[in-house]
């Protein structure tokens, strides 16, 4: 939608097909139906760092249409933003239904052609153009430049099923290895299923394979019938994936393991005091009565299973080495990954186009004369918090002035 209405602005004859009845199917269930717009950091060279090693291709794109165009293109069509909590930024109403509206507003001004239930067969090369496109039904359409912007493989149920990958194969590009990402994770233990539901703020989740710490990070984590998910999950998942993923025989094959620190702020020995300190509160308790004012109801028989101590044992009576055992569990609950749940549950893909075969200025691509890229079709993603939808509005709107320049 942003390359098709950004040509159109340039004075190009745009026509926007879409498989799906309707557009936006994707964008409306973004930021959980509220749409995580963007980020709030104005210093593009500071934002890149968080799309990982090839974020410095996002410079110039950015440089064009950055944090600051985003928030103001919205704001101009009438659509106000709030930053929350983590410099995240949503439209004040909530609702990706305001975001989709301002985009069919840009894309009316321009007098863009939406042609839905419009399913592509094939792209049709000659030489080093693209000569036309072939529709599910026969017709043939012809144009003098193509962008392609139909996102990755992850929640295929909205439309996003891959297609432009094997387009683009078939066009010579090379596509990197795909993998879901921003996914939840199932675990080999039981016992995080027992805590479904619980939601966790200002944790710590270490990530261990082969004894050596591969990633960590700090927020908020929920605990679902399956394993564990939420934000800090999500932004590890694609780290988790790579390991998972490490050919036989390669240094570091290995199981993966994490580690939840419950208590971050504490370090083993300030833990440990304010055990004794709620023990000797709750001293004539049993130890399975002696937990609250330090964990979730939800989490304590959890824990206290965890821990070996029997539940039914008198606080008085529980000895310095249980105390300190429970204060080391607390410091890190062990989980194994057994496997990511796939692109049906992710919030992007990862892989691609490569990167070498785009050119950053134009969006262009290096091997057809024709052919612009934009959005999650290219080698390129951010971590959870409204990165992703900036690539897209950012590469979307290059790709399309570029096209009708």
């Amino acid at each position: 939608m942003m390359a098709a209405a950004s040509a159109a602005e340039k004075g190009a004859g745009v026509l926007l097909l879409e498989k799906n009845e309707s557009l936006g199917r994707k964008l409306l269930i973004t930021g959980k139906g509220r749409s995580n717009l963007t980020w709030a950091e104005f210093n593009s060279r500071e934002l890149v760092k968080k799309y990982g090693r090839e974020g410095g291709f996002l410079l110039f794109p950015l440089s064009i249409f950055g944090v600051k165009e985003t928030i103001e293109f919205f704001e101009k069509r009438g659509l106000h933003t709030k930053v929350e909590q983590g410099k995240r930024i949503f439209p004040q109403s909530d609702k990706a239904l305001d975001v989709l509206k301002a985009l069919l507003e840009y894309l009316k001004e321009g007098k863009v052609k939406i042609r839905t239930n419009s399913e592509i067969k094939e792209i049709v090369k000659n030489g080093n153009k693209i000569a036309k496109i072939v529709l599910k039904d026969g017709e043939e359409i012809i144009a003098r430049n193509y962008v392609i912007a139909t996102g990755g493989k992850s929640y295929p149920g909205t439309g996003s099923t891959g297609d432009g990958y094997k387009w683009l194969e078939k066009l010579g590009h090379k596509i990197e290895k795909l993998r879901p990402a921003l996914v939840p994770l199932r675990i080999k233990e039981n016992w995080p299923k027992l805590a479904q539901g619980l939601s966790l703020k200002n944790v710590g989740l270490t990530v261990l394979q082969n004894n050596k710490k591969q990633d960590f990070r700090f927020g908020e984590m929920l605990f679902t019938h399956f394993g564990i998910s939420g934000p800090i999950v999500l932004d590890l998942s694609f780290k988790i994936g790579e390991l998972l993923d490490l050919p036989a025989g390669r240094q570091g094959k290995g199981e993966v393991k994490l580690f939840l620190d419950l208590k971050p702020a504490l370090d083993f020995a300030t833990l440990d005091k304010q055990l004794q300190r709620d023990f000797s509160k709750y001293s004539n308790k049993l130890f399975k009565n002696s937990l609250a004012d330090l964990l979730p109801q939800k989490l304590i028989p959890v824990v206290v299973d965890l821990s070996g101590i029997n539940p039914e044992k008198k606080v008085n009576e529980i000895t310095k080495e249980e105390r300190q055992k429970l204060a080391k569990l607390l410091k890190g609950m062990e989980m194994q990954v057994s496997g990511l749940l796939g692109f049906g549950m992710a919030i992007i893909t990862s892989g691609g186009v490569s990167l070498r075969e785009i050119d950053s200025k134009t969006m262009k691509s290096k091997l057809i004369d024709n052919l612009f890229l934009a959005g999650e079709i290219i080698n390129l993603h951010g971590p959870t918090g409204g990165y992703n939808l900036q690539q897209c509005w950012s590469t979307g709107y290059l790709a399309g002035r570029s096209a009708a320049s």
